[in-house]
């Protein structure tokens, strides 16, 4: 009995696993659906919007439209909260979309386009206007919740930090 399983393992039974169906990763599903969001977003535009028509500020405008289902509290420059990570009580300024949140929806966007057929010299989501308004939306937040951010310093520069920490270590 045990020779016949073998023998049709062998010869190939009709289930194979390239047969069952693959289950995406969270990843992959994420991009498919923020690919057929923006896909339905240019749709909606009057007058609708092809994906070979597409340029940056389509996406611009898909960035600030998606503003509106944000929740992240980014307080505005008159807001006594202001500068404050974490505000004593609640004020009126605006829930808006996180700079990480956009971030990574460009990233999966970026990859989706060339995957459907887009080249990476026509990728509106690889545009230095986006980058620019990436950053702007990052420094904003940033001043908005009182948190710094610094730029990171040279590895020439870190490389020295490191030998002399680890040659600390050694002699202690």
């Amino acid at each position: 009995m045990s020779i016949d399983r073998g023998k049709d393992r062998a010869e190939g039974s009709s289930e194979s696993p390239s047969d069952q169906p693959v289950t995406p990763s969270r990843y992959e599903s994420q991009k498919r659906r923020d690919w057929n969001t923006f896909g339905q977003y240019l749709n909606n535009q009057r007058p609708p919007v092809t994906l070979s028509q597409c340029t940056s500020n389509h996406v611009l405008e898909f960035l600030r439209y998606l503003d509106q289902f944000g929740k992240t509290k980014v307080h505005l420059q008159g807001c006594i909260f202001y500068g404050q990570p974490e505000p004593p009580a609640p004020c009126t300024c605006p829930l808006r979309q996180a700079w990480g949140s956009l971030d990574a929806l460009i990233g999966r966007l970026r990859a989706a386009y060339e995957e459907n057929g887009g080249t990476p010299e026509t990728n509106p989501f690889a545009s230095s206007a986006i980058r620019v308004y990436l950053r702007e939306v990052k420094e904003c937040q940033a001043k908005a919740r009182g948190i710094p951010y610094k730029k990171k310093k040279k590895k020439a520069s870190q490389g020295a930090a490191d030998d002399e920490s680890s040659s600390m270590m050694r002699f202690s």
